[in-house]
């Protein structure tokens, strides 16, 4: 007879098999992941490998729109008419900056704190505070070796996507033995069963991790869109109730996923950009770390799989503060995404206009000289691998032309969508070498 366990979780991982994608932002990905691609056909290995260099997912129009990206850019440090940084940095971080379209996001609140307790060798605080625009109060964990009493250096850990907006924070920590199972699974399938806020924590950073607008505590409630019954706005009957429930959680990400388009296109309608608006939380989260009587604010860093490294890319491009980054799961050129991948990433990902001025790995670029690692998975099914490394090749030719190689390092390690334990290690050391000086 079947064991209903066993057919109960082999059901989680279809489920997750099937949105994970919503990516890279997603992040979560299920090694593969879109934020609104959920029929089997899409995990075809033709689809995935990206090895059709002159075919496109838009047709006979792909070859015409990837040529529209010039290279290098107007703004790229690598044109010739920018000649240091002091000249470029500026003009090009205003330009980024504008088409960003970071809108006015206060905090209205103050922090409370709702809990401490020490478990894996580590004080723990949860913690939330309210932000301007709506929205569940932001939910946070805060985790640094247990006794520490002098300012640590700190990291900002920032979750995945992987196509789960029901979870943000809990992705990548560990509060108690018994988690919730699909934060079991999803740990050990891109984590190595590791909740890498943890382990970085227990080399002594205090290390917060936060919900990031649409996720977790800041995620849609059904309730807030109910009676719109056009489209993927529809509930279709779901409700807010028994929201732990694991086929309660599947729903809601189906929905949730079906549902981004939506969201981006009215933010666009705003004047504002979905990276603009979580690069605003993101800032804010910074600000509330930064501000902790246990941080030494000159030595901040920050890091994420997927949809974390897309939010690394651009926090780390856009904020100084940022003193080391390290970016996972998350590099590649405009010209991918035209070409063959925009259907596997979340619209996280998307600034208009701005492929005119930076190449994607260039808004990580506008970090430079400050340290940074890439780290990229060779068979990631997100990306196209000649395209992640001409991503690495531009990043590496920033830094030196602005004489600081020693400063930036990108890595490829065999294997699909991940952040295991030898990139942990590796990514961990890094963060050592700059903030621990």
């Amino acid at each position: 007879m079947e064991n209903p366990k066993n057919t109960e979780q082999d059901s989680r991982r279809s489920f997750i098999k099937k949105t994970a994608f919503a990516c890279t932002a997603v992040p979560f990905v299920t090694r593969g992941m879109t934020a609104s691609f959920t029929n089997d056909s899409f995990f075809n290995t033709k689809t995935m490998k990206g090895n059709l260099p002159n075919k496109s997912i838009i047709g006979h129009y792909g070859q015409w729109a990837a040529g529209l990206v010039e290279d290098p850019t107007e703004l790229s440090f690598r044109n010739d008419k920018w000649k240091n940084l002091d000249d470029w940095k500026p003009t090009a971080l205003e330009k980024a900056k504008e088409l960003v379209g970071q809108p006015s996001i206060q905090r209205s609140s103050e922090v409370t704190t709702h809990k401490s307790y020490t478990y894996d060798g580590l004080d723990i605080e949860e913690i939330s505070w309210q932000l301007s625009n709506g929205g569940g109060a932001t939910e946070a964990i805060v985790l640094k070796p247990k006794g520490a009493k002098e300012p640590l250096p700190a990291i900002l850990a920032l979750h995945d996507h992987g196509g789960n907006k029901y979870f943000g924070k809990r992705k990548i920590t560990r509060t108690a033995e018994q988690q919730h199972p699909l934060i079991e699974e999803h740990q050990d399938e891109y984590y190595e069963g590791l909740a890498w806020a943890n382990e970085i924590a227990k080399r002594g950073y205090v290390v917060m991790v936060h919900d990031t607008f649409v996720f977790g505590s800041r995620r849609i409630l059904y309730k807030d869109v109910e009676g719109i019954l056009w489209g993927h706005s529809d509930i279709n009957e779901r409700t807010d109730e028994n929201p732990e429930d694991p086929k309660n959680i599947d729903n809601y990400n189906h929905w949730a996923s079906d549902h981004e388009h939506v969201l981006s296109k009215s933010l666009f309608c705003a004047g504002t950009t979905w990276p603009g608006v979580v690069l605003a939380e993101d800032r804010i989260a910074l600000d509330i770390l930064s501000e902790r009587k246990d941080v030494d604010s000159a030595n901040i860093g920050c890091a994420g799989l997927s949809g974390g490294g897309l939010r690394t890319v651009y926090l780390g491009g856009l904020d100084e503060r940022i003193k080391c980054a390290v970016s996972v799961g998350f590099m590649s050129t405009w010209k991918d995404f035209i070409m063959h991948k925009s259907f596997t990433h979340t619209w996280m990902l998307y600034t208009p206009l701005l492929p005119r001025f930076l190449e994607f790995p260039e808004i990580m670029g506008l970090r430079t000289p400050l340290p940074t690692m890439v780290q990229s998975n060779q068979e990631d099914q997100l990306f196209t691998l000649t395209e992640m490394r001409k991503a690495d090749g531009i990043l590496k030719e920033l830094y030196k032309k602005a004489n600081a190689s020693d400063r930036y390092v990108g890595k490829f390690y065999g294997g699909p969508h991940k952040f295991d334990a030898e990139m942990q290690s590796d990514a961990f050391d890094w963060f050592d070498s700059w903030l621990k000086k």
